[in-house]
């Protein structure tokens, strides 16, 4: 490049420039070459398995890392990860021993799915074919035979470490929902069918039917991880049809109830929309919260000034849960945004410790995680830096009915008299008293003025 600095002599003189032309060239060449991070499949509704944003990763980024075992391309070959990789080889020998089944015939079956494999992750899988195979039938195969044990459909060896190492299970399941660590849910149907040997039920079924309980991929799944969840029988089989893209999605769909949708379409108040208040300043305009009745949590309600929510359990599974199920919905195209909706709506609720300890209080929450202020802290922090339409979303109607009932006057008036007056015992005690006082008072003034009246 060239240039001319001679403006103290020539005050018309220009700098001259000369482009380098080899630089336009290599930005041609970056415009015409492939991204080799980002998959061009990103944009469409068949990617499904994402890394998690930066923005989320940077505030709960222990709820989005898995812990003991690598599924799926995202975390593949981390050492940390070594001792279950072995275990994998483990359980697909014990399956293959079991089936009489050939690793050929796993192989052939997940080849032909290769184009569609790689189409549904976020990022570009830098592994040769041969190695994306082994990778998807020996991550599959451990899912499907480590679940058909839990269940009981076949025994866990003698001396399985995973069976009688305690702190290994729960582990597993909070691993094996984690975003980052999935593989498409149709390999997991097809090595599912393959390996299917028409007995898989649980001879220990506890409602005493005879037959057991019967499983399908997707009853076989919510199965595991209903040891944590705890929800009945007749609710895991109402989701036997589900067809989600993995196991996260299998979860997250199997929360979302018919009823959650609108009953009718949403007219929108004239009142501009807006997130509700914290429970502290509800509390002040005479809206109560009340644990609901409901099969999901997400089933939130209002009506003639009370919130109804069914109780949900913070714990360590349910946290990760939550948070996962917030970040599939941000990544992936025309997706549902119930979980982001919900979590959206607590974050609002809760503004300090104080606010989680009335929920706590009012068995809306069950707190297995840790102090009132930590459960405060992971709500807002899932809060921050979603996408969030509040005219869109499922609780719409919700929001602005809170919203109409807080901004009525006499509501607000009447119960920030009962809040400060009738709230304790004490301030009961003490309004009495002070009722009583001037009541005396009044008496007092009136016995005095009466004989005035009556002289004259």
């Amino acid at each position: 490049m060239t240039t001319n600095h001679n403006h103290d002599h020539d005050p018309q003189a220009t700098d001259v420039i000369t482009i380098d032309v080899d630089r336009l060239d290599t930005i041609k060449k970056k415009m015409t070459t492939n991204p080799k991070i980002l998959s061009k499949s990103v944009g469409r509704g068949t990617c499904s398995i994402f890394k998690v944003p930066k923005t989320f990763t940077e505030v709960n980024g222990k709820l989005y890392q898995p812990q003991i075992i690598s599924i799926g391309p995202f975390h593949h070959g981390l050492t940390h990860f070594q001792m279950m990789e072995e275990h994998k080889y483990q359980y697909l020998g014990q399956l293959l021993g079991r089936t009489k089944l050939t690793l050929l015939a796993l192989f052939d079956t997940v080849a032909r799915y290769e184009a569609e494999i790689r189409e549904c992750y976020s990022e570009i899988i830098h592994l040769e074919s041969q190695e994306l195979f082994e990778m998807m039938v020996v991550d599959g195969c451990f899912i499907l035979e480590f679940f058909r044990k839990v269940a009981k459909v076949v025994s866990f060896e003698v001396d399985d470490p995973i069976a009688s190492m305690s702190w290994i299970f729960p582990a597993l399941l909070r691993d094996l929902h984690r975003l980052e660590n999935q593989i498409p849910y149709f390999v997991l149907q097809c090595l599912f069918d393959l390996t299917y040997e028409g007995g898989d039920h649980d001879d220990d079924d506890d409602d005493g039917n005879d037959e057991g309980f019967k499983y399908n991929l997707a009853t076989l799944c919510l199965d595991f991880f209903n040891y944590t969840l705890q929800r009945p029988n007749e609710v895991i089989l109402s989701y036997k049809d589900l067809k989600p893209k993995h196991l996260l999605d299998l979860l997250r769909s199997s929360f979302i109830t018919p009823e959650l949708a609108p009953k009718t379409r949403f007219q929108r108040s004239p009142i501009p929309s807006q997130i509700i208040l914290p429970v502290s300043k509800l509390r002040r305009a005479g809206i109560d919260l009340h644990p609901g009745q409901a099969e999901t949590f997400l089933a939130i309600k209002f009506h003639h000034g009370v919130i109804e929510m069914p109780t949900v359990t913070f714990d360590d599974f349910m946290t990760s849960l939550i948070a996962n199920c917030v970040a599939f919905e941000q990544c992936h195209k025309g997706c549902s945004t119930y979980f982001t909706t919900y979590t959206t709506f607590v974050d609002s609720l809760v503004n300090s410790a104080k606010d989680v300890e009335h929920l706590c209080d009012h068995n809306i929450i069950e707190n297995y995680y840790g102090t009132e202020a930590e459960i405060a802290t992971f709500v807002n922090n899932l809060g921050k830096e979603v996408a969030f339409d509040i005219d869109q979303c499922y609780l719409a109607k919700l929001f602005d009915d809170v919203n109409i009932y807080y901004q009525n006057s006499w509501h607000v008036h009447w119960a920030s008299f009962k809040y400060t007056y009738f709230s304790t015992p004490w301030s009961f005690i003490s309004a009495l008293a002070a009722s009583i006082l001037l009541v005396l008072t009044v008496f007092q003034a009136v016995y005095a003025i009466l004989p005035y009246y009556k002289q004259n």
